[in-house]
């Protein structure tokens, strides 16, 4: 994995739990706002929707960089609309990360015994 595809999926990583998390607190602001005088909607509203919007762009960068299928790009696309989903993402996304890491380094050292050879 190159420098740019691995930050590619850093981004999406760092954005994945905050857009969780505000989606999370739009759902209880809402609730608020039927039951209560509390009104946090539409800054929650921004908030979520500016983070949305980057988990969005994130994605399809990572989508175009890492070669992802249809398949694996929709699923995490739909974790971004689920609640909690950001969070699995996350972790998708870590263990993904570590995968290509060790997966490189095995093709380093590979390439090192080839050459040394």
């Amino acid at each position: 994995m190159d420098l740019k595809t691995a930050s590619s999926l850093h981004r999406l990583r760092l954005v994945s739990a905050p857009e969780a998390v505000s989606f999370l607190l739009l759902l209880v602001c809402s609730v608020l706002k039927r039951t209560t005088d509390f009104n946090a909607v539409p800054v929650m509203g921004a908030v979520h929707g500016l983070l949305f919007v980057l988990y969005v762009l994130f994605w399809l960068d990572a989508w175009n960089r890492t070669k992802w299928s249809f398949g694996t790009a929709a699923v995490y696309f739909l974790l971004s609309v689920v609640p909690f989903g950001g969070f699995f993402a996350d972790r998708r996304l870590k263990r993904e990360a570590e995968a290509a890491v060790i997966a490189s380094r095995a093709r380093a050292e590979a390439a090192e015994g080839k050459v040394n050879a």
